[in-house]
């Protein structure tokens, strides 16, 4: 069985039942048969389609609120995830024409010649848990935009997001079998790839993970794109607004009980800004009130999983016991399990694992630098490369810093947000490929060339 045990109190929310092999197969020739008639509709048809779907995944969003806290441990005061998820689904349909528009490099008397966008086909969307809608509407919109058939398999924390997608997309007229959901145990998601069901695969995830995506897809020459781990860090230079700075900062390590792809877990101050700017954080932190995510009052939920949060204690302790120093006392609501103290942590170095290892937990470590070329060499000392926040009062210094800095995105003057506008890519062991924007586009389809010679 496939089972969503609560963070509220340990109990088990959700439990279902993954496809066999056979039935498994079963469902993505159906996605596959269906597809031509799909991506043979009008794009405007299609994107209509898609749009409503979307609108029908908000007027569910009172019901899917405490689902979600229920899932995952989101405080329902937060209302949510349907702002961002709207905003994506709608960017990407607004730029669908351009993006997907023929590219006509001749069309004469002599010759037509033309490259298209072709759809993939079957496009599998393996989803996490901790922004389960935004991440999966990441893919699932353009791609059947694009004229690919979606098979959406949800993380087993939050099996309930898929049947709602599912229900929502099919209310809306998106053919049944277009647009999947499916519940499948690791190995035989794994068969399916390497049996080249896919036309192309996107993972968001681990790293073990993604390499288990690797793994089943090698030799297939099947398109796999991936976004898997991180270690984000932030940047105050010597001219920042402090406070503007450590709300910003603090709220991006700490928000969702720092379960977000591109959190804030490290953070650079230089040495004038330092001591001040750890006053502000610890003040932030302090002020957080961890409890039941049901309760409104709550600002700061528990970690979807008591074992996540274990990983966190053992940084932290690990961290204390090589001579760094915490600086919240242990709040009364921290019960040892999913419900976890947040933790801010000064005398920090690189050789620990809370600085190393992605933590994905509600700690930050944060470290003065005497300089740039230091904050740089200090952010780019690590195995990841997803976002990195820069806070200055110079555009021209930030785009300088954002130039060495090995990461798929640099903010200026903010943090934990992804633009629908801009490629969502990474580096190193974050992964590969690219969603969102025209290039989210580029890669849901391929290039086919048409040279017709007319006379």
């Amino acid at each position: 069985m496939i089972r969503c045990i609560s963070p509220i109190d340990g109990s088990v929310y959700a439990e279902r039942t993954p496809l066999t092999a056979e039935a498994a197969h079963a469902q993505v020739a159906q996605a596959r048969a269906a597809q031509a008639d799909w991506a043979a509709r009008p794009l405007a048809e299609r994107i209509a389609l898609v749009r409503a779907g979307v609108a029908n995944v908000g007027a569910m969003n009172d019901e899917i609120v405490p689902e979600l806290a229920h899932q995952m441990g989101r405080p329902i005061r937060y209302g949510g995830e349907f702002g961002g998820f709207d905003e994506r689904a709608s960017y990407m349909a607004e730029i669908a024409e351009e993006a997907l528009a023929d590219i006509i490099v001749e069309d004469s008397d002599a010759f037509r010649r033309v490259i298209k966008r072709v759809p993939h086909g079957v496009v599998l969307v393996v989803a996490p848990w901790n922004y389960p809608y935004m991440t999966a509407i990441n893919t699932v919109a353009p791609a059947l935009i694009a004229g690919n058939a979606v098979v959406l398999k949800h993380a087993s924390q939050t099996p309930l997001v898929g049947e709602r997608m599912e229900q929502a997309f099919h209310a809306a007229g998106v053919p049944e079998a277009v647009f999947q959901n499916v519940f499948l145990d690791h190995q035989t998601t794994s068969e399916l790839i390497a049996a080249r069901s896919f036309g192309f695969v996107n993972f968001t995830g681990s790293v073990p993970g993604g390499q288990a995506m690797e793994r089943a897809a090698a030799g297939t020459f099947t398109g796999v794109g991936l976004e898997l781990g991180g270690k984000d860090p932030g940047y105050v230079c010597d001219d920042a607004d402090l406070d503007a700075a450590a709300e910003t900062l603090i709220d991006g390590a700490m928000f969702n009980s720092g379960q977000c792809c591109c959190g804030i877990e490290r953070i650079y101050v230089a040495e004038a800004l330092f001591e001040a700017f750890v006053e502000k954080a610890v003040a932030i932190v302090s002020g957080y009130k961890l409890g039941n995510p049901l309760d409104p009052e709550t600002t700061l939920g528990p970690m979807a999983h008591a074992r996540f949060a274990e990983t966190v204690r053992g940084q932290v302790a690990e961290a204390v016991a090589a001579g760094a120093t915490a600086h919240i006392p242990t709040f009364a609501e921290d019960d040892g399990g999913a419900y976890l103290t947040p933790q801010i942590l000064t005398g920090v170095t690189h050789e620990m694992r809370v600085m190393r290892e992605e933590s994905f937990g509600p700690v930050v470590g944060i470290m003065p630098v005497k300089d740039d070329a230091e904050a740089i060499a200090m952010m780019n000392d690590s195995d990841f490369g997803l976002t990195a926040s820069v806070w200055t009062q110079d555009a021209a210094r930030a785009e300088t810093i954002a130039d060495q800095i090995e990461t798929g995105t640099v903010f200026m003057n903010r943090a934990d947000y992804l633009d629908p506008g801009l490629c969502w890519t990474g580096c190193k062991d974050t992964g590969r490929g690219g969603g969102l924007s025209l290039i989210g586009y580029h890669n849901l389809t391929r290039p086919k060339s048409y040279h017709l010679k007319k006379a």
